[in-house]
C-alpha cells in the first residue's frame, strides 16, 4: 500500500521537474493550483518579482456561500472562474499554466477549463 507521505513526495517530485521549465513573468504571470482533500486554491504569480497577484480559493469568502464542500469539480469551476475574473481585473490576460504536479483530470481540469472559458489564455 503506498502511503500518503509517498504519494505527496512523488507530486512534489513532479512539481519540480515542471517548475524548472516553467516561470512566471510579468507579461505571462503563472497560474499555480494546489489541491487538498477539502479545498482547491489557486494563484497567479510573478515570479521576476517573487510576488503574488491574484488568488482565489474555495475557502474565500467570495464564494464561501455559494461552494457547500469545496472538494469537488463543481467547486472548483468556481475558483476557476472567480481567479479568471480577478485576473482580468488586475489587466492580466495571458497566463503559463502550472498544475502542480497533479494529474490534469477532475478538479484540475475544471478550474483550468473555466478560467479559459473566463477569458484567460494559457
Amino acid at each position: 500500500m503506498i502511503s500518503k507521505g509517498d504519494k505527496n513526495k512523488a507530486r512534489l517530485k513532479r512539481h519540480l521537474r515542471v517548475r524548472k521549465k516553467i516561470s512566471g513573468t510579468t507579461a505571462r504571470p503563472r497560474l499555480n493550483i494546489f489541491r487538498s482533500s477539502k479545498h482547491i486554491y489557486a494563484q497567479i504569480i510573478d515570479d521576476t518579482q517573487g510576488v503574488t497577484i491574484v488568488s482565489a480559493s474555495t475557502v474565500d469568502k467570495g464564494l464561501s456561500g455559494e461552494v457547500k464542500n469545496g472538494g469537488n469539480v463543481e467547486s472548483a469551476r468556481k475558483v476557476g472562474e472567480l481567479v479568471a475574473k480577478r485576473a482580468l481585473d488586475k489587466g492580466i490576460k495571458q497566463v503559463v499554466f502550472d498544475r502542480g504536479g497533479y494529474l490534469y483530470h477532475g478538479r484540475v481540469q475544471a478550474l483550468a477549463d473555466a478560467a479559459r472559458e473566463a477569458g484567460l489564455e494559457f
